[in-house]
């Protein structure tokens, strides 16, 4: 679950960089170009942007690990039924604020 919440919130915040026309670098966690053009976004998503940026930050840490674990981290082991419901209701918020930005520039 990890892993799939990490690539639909790198998805979502390069697509909010994308609809104001930012060119984004193949990077997992670009969370820091929403911070650094936050004046680009209307008042209601800029509230958001450092939660978002907590969440991008936080999964793009532990990909590595779900992906390919490590010597002492076996991810089927370590990641507990707790951390995918927080992946999942992180992820939730961050699809809710894209939809948002995208439904306000249309």
């Amino acid at each position: 679950m990890i892993r799939e919440a990490q690539e639909i919130v790198e998805l979502c915040t390069k697509g909010m960089l994308r609809f104001k026309g930012i060119d984004v670098p193949k990077q997992h966690d670009v969370s820091y170009l929403l911070i650094e053009y936050k004046d680009l976004f209307p008042g209601e998503i800029v509230k958001n942007l450092g939660r978002i940026a907590e969440i991008s930050k936080y999964l793009r840490k532990e990909i590595e690990f779900a992906l390919y674990g490590d010597i002492d981290f076996i991810p089927t082991e370590e990641y507990k039924r707790e951390d995918a419901e927080k992946a999942m209701r992180d992820t939730e918020f961050v699809v809710e604020i894209a939809e948002r930005l995208a439904k306000a520039l249309k």
